[in-house]
Order: structure tokens, then sequence, then C-alpha cells
């Protein structure tokens, strides 16, 4: 079970690094996707802690997850090909001056 929370633990690291130093949106959804799937390894190893037995309701949770994370995903995507359409760039600093 160790193993799965330290993977768990880099994954969540590694989402919070793109979410905190990347400028590209593709690179921010990308962030957030790890993030999520870092939660459903997490979700998935705690909810085999008690030796012989596994949570089935755990697995149909992070199944629905994964059923919403990928319709967030599709959205995203959505919002990225118009934004980058309309403005020509995806960088999230230029985007932020856009406002007005």
């Amino acid at each position: 079970m160790n193993e799965y929370i330290i993977l768990s633990l880099v994954l969540y690291a590694l989402g919070m690094y793109c979410l905190a130093t990347k400028r590209n949106m593709i690179r921010l959804l990308l962030g957030i996707e790890i993030l999520i799937n870092a939660a459903n390894i997490n979700f998935i190893s705690f909810s085999r802690a008690i030796p012989g037995f596994i949570d089935p309701l755990a697995y149909s949770i992070v199944t629905v997850s994964i059923g919403l994370a990928a319709s967030v995903t599709a959205v995203g995507v959505i919002i990225l090909v118009y934004a980058h359409r309309h403005y020509g760039t995806l960088d999230v600093r230029v985007l932020k001056r856009l406002r007005g």
C-alpha cells in the first residue's frame, strides 16, 4: 500500500508543479488531469487498507470520477479550441490582459 501512496504523492506534486509554473492552457489542463488521477489512486489504495477486504464502493466512485474527468476534459478542450481560434494564443498571461 505504501507504494501506491508514494505514487499518488508524486503525481500530486507533479500536478501542482504544472499548475504553478506552466502558462500554456493545455499544460494546465493536463496538470488538472494528473491531480484527478492522483486522487483516484489514493482513493483506491485507501480502500484496500484492511487486509483481505476490498471496498467495492471505492471502485464505483473512482469509475464515476473517471467518467466525470473525461467530460470535464472534453469541455476544457472545446474551450481551448475556441480560445485559440478567437485570440490566437493559449498563454494564460496574455489572456488575462484581455479582461475588460
